[in-house]
């Protein structure tokens, strides 16, 4: 599956675990799962803002991203070379994020499910005929 990073920084805090973000911790845990190359800056900027608001300590952010780095979370690197092309089209599509827009160029690509917290991304990945994990 296609993990979009709000899925990730779900299961990085306490009080935003849900049943959903742990099944799919789960999935990923034994399957793996496959992300766009701008996947590990989201989530590092998401620890990052975190760490500035003061929600979090250098000590966890750091314990966090080796723990993610254990995950068979595969990097598209493809990805790249769809920026100014697929991916812009269906962000002007969908009325999207360059970044959101991404990840379903990447689920629609390689014919994956998507998993994400993001509505407006699942809205738009389910109007593409993407699959929804």
């Amino acid at each position: 599956m296609v993990i979009d990073s709000s899925v990730a920084l779900a299961w990085c805090f306490e009080d935003e675990r849900t049943d959903a973000a742990l099944a799919h911790f789960r999935f990923v845990a034994e399957h793996g799962a496959i992300a766009p190359d701008l996947w590990r800056y989201e989530v590092a900027n998401g620890l990052h803002g975190a760490l500035m608001r003061g929600r979090i300590d250098k000590k966890y952010r750091d314990a966090t991203l080796a723990d993610l780095d254990k995950l068979s979370i595969s990097i598209d690197h493809e990805s790249y070379h769809q920026a100014w092309s697929r991916t812009t089209q269906l962000a002007e599509r969908f009325r999207l994020t360059i970044y959101d827009a991404a990840y379903l160029e990447l689920a629609e690509r390689l014919d994956m499910p998507l998993a994400s917290f993001d509505t407006a991304l699942l809205k738009a990945a389910k109007t593409a005929g993407c699959k929804i994990k």
